[in-house]
């Protein structure tokens, strides 16, 4: 096989292969094999007819046609391996030559990752957020518990702004009920203004069996934009009560048995906290760091695929929440033109910062291991609602493995581009993002174990899903092996996030980051808890 490359753009090349026939005959072979099988000539059982007689009675042309098919696809890729050549989705093919029994030429134009130098990585300067906790902090932190363990209480009285109401709401438009504007039984906190403009205004003063009407521009729905008469029923008038911020209040909120132990655990935690919020800021600002430092020409194709991706993202997210395109412009304060141009650069940097991370990747020979592969299937599992097991069994089955170990990959890397940055707070402290990311794993475990031990007692322990692994031919050392660059590199939509005008939430720069702000689970249960069982 003889291949010619020709390198069309710095981000896409056209490859001209030529075959000798006879390399093409494991593929007739298996051409004649499966048209035997499906046709029907008397005197022949299926799958035993001689291939003169195929020729004979469809014409070679058909067995022709079956092989090149088959053929095609293989001898392309050994064409990418012989000449390394890292191709980036799929290739445009087009059978130039078939000259039976002589020659098969093809062509095929196909993106390929660009080339570039990736600087010394070690010493990036970053700067992160303070990891101090002031006292306001833990007040407030603790401010906001006594709220979830407020309670509600009949009031005697008008409604107050904070007062929680039982209502029901029905709007109309020219006389005509809207039917998607009719509800009862609503809780609602006067003054939240969480529901319709007007509604709080019309609320205040009035006591439980009152009622009234007020005008609103509805939000949603076929009248959308459209004033309303809107019917308010008031059924109840609650006050919040706060629980005394006392021992009594530690105990059934925390594991602590008084309000100081509280107080200075509560600072611990906090503290622990923003650790965990400059690790994640030091892997972004590192890599934002990296990126400016890099100039990379981008395969066009694939920016217009991401950017495409996230627009129809950003779509459906709208429509789950039932928010108008318009709607979420203005709360923005954007143009349809300043939406599209951020979702674009958005876009350009995600491709640009995924190959960055392959890069070093490549270049710093990181491979990952089974548990690795698994911890990440049972996060993307838990983030999205569906069982660890089924998640893995669909991404072997659809052949998604190479993106997971893909992505795997650039968080790991992001991980290292982040260990090696010099890294500081504000106030010039130095923070060290391996020791974070070590402490992160160590309560993680703590509070996993503390988990299964909770459950062995409650005897609710199968621990099915917390060790799910790819059982379904799925190996991490395996896959790996091809490196990053090439796994995954048929999708175009490796890593894929949420695209909501912003950075995507699985993009390389957050790969990780979120796993790393997630609160440790505590080793003990509150007292309430622990009374409760």
């Amino acid at each position: 096989m003889k291949t010619d490359v020709e390198e069309l753009s710095p981000t896409r090349v056209k490859l001209t292969i030529e075959v000798p026939f006879s390399e093409l005959k494991p593929s007739l072979d298996k051409a004649y094999r499966e048209v035997g099988k499906q046709v029907r000539i008397p005197g022949f059982r299926p799958g035993h007819v001689p291939p003169r007689v195929i020729d004979q009675r469809l014409g070679r042309g058909v067995v022709l046609e079956q092989a090149v098919n088959d053929a095609v696809p293989q001898l392309y890729g050994k064409a990418l391996e012989d000449n390394d050549v890292r191709a980036l989705g799929q290739p445009d093919l087009e059978i130039t030559q078939l000259d039976d029994g002589q020659q098969l030429a093809f062509t095929a134009e196909v993106d390929i990752q660009p080339k570039f130098e990736l600087p010394d990585i070690d010493g990036l300067p970053v700067t992160v957020d303070n990891a101090t906790v002031t006292p306001d902090e833990v007040e407030e932190y603790i401010a906001g518990l006594r709220e979830r363990f407020a309670s509600l209480r009949g009031a005697e009285r008008p409604a107050e702004v904070g007062d929680y109401v039982s209502i029901d709401l029905s709007a109309s438009v020219d006389g005509k009920p809207v039917e998607d504007a009719q509800a009862s039984g609503i809780s609602y906190e006067v003054g939240s203004g969480s529901v319709l403009d007007g509604l709080d205004e019309a609320l205040t003063g009035m006591s439980a069996g009152d009622a009234g009407t007020f005008t609103a521009e509805l939000a949603g729905g076929e009248h959308a934009g459209e004033q309303a008469e809107v019917a308010v029923t008031v059924h109840s008038v609650k006050v919040k009560e706060l629980p005394e911020l006392d021992d009594e209040f530690a105990q059934s909120a925390s594991e602590y048995d008084t309000l100081g132990e509280f107080r200075a655990g509560t600072r611990t935690r906090l503290e622990s906290v923003k650790r965990m919020q400059q690790a994640a800021q030091a892997r972004d600002r590192a890599l934002e760091a990296l990126l400016d430092r890099i100039d990379i020409p981008l395969p066009e194709r694939l920016v217009a695929s991401e950017t495409e991706r996230r627009e129809q993202s950003l779509d459906e997210q709208l429509e789950r929440a039932g928010v108008t395109r318009d709607a979420y412009l203005a709360s923005r304060e954007l143009t349809e033109a300043d939406l599209s141009a951020e979702i674009a650069a958005d876009a350009r940097r995600y491709v640009k910062a995924g190959f960055v991370l392959d890069q070093i990747a490549r270049t710093e020979e990181l491979g990952i291991e089974q548990e690795e592969l698994n911890a990440y299937l049972v996060e993307q599992a838990y983030r999205l609602g569906v069982p660890a097991d089924r998640l893995a069994k669909e991404i072997v089955d659809r052949g998604q493995l190479g993106v997971a170990v893909t992505e795997v990959l650039r968080a790991k890397a992001l991980d290292l581009l982040a260990e090696r940055a010099t890294v500081t707070d504000e106030a010039g402290n130095p923070v060290d993002v391996k020791a974070i990311a070590a402490e992160v794993k160590g309560e993680a475990e703590a509070g996993a174990d503390a988990e299964a031990a909770a459950d062995a007692e409650a005897g609710a322990g199968d621990g099915a899903e917390a060790g799910a692994s790819v059982e379904a031919g799925a190996s991490a050392e395996a896959v790996s092996e091809a490196g990053p660059a090439d796994a995954g590199a048929e999708d175009t939509d490796a890593g894929g996030g949420d695209a909501d005008g912003g950075a995507g939430e699985d993009e390389p720069a957050k790969a990780g980051a979120a796993k790393a702000a997630k609160p440790a689970k505590t080793a003990k249960a509150p007292r309430a808890a622990r009374a409760a069982k």
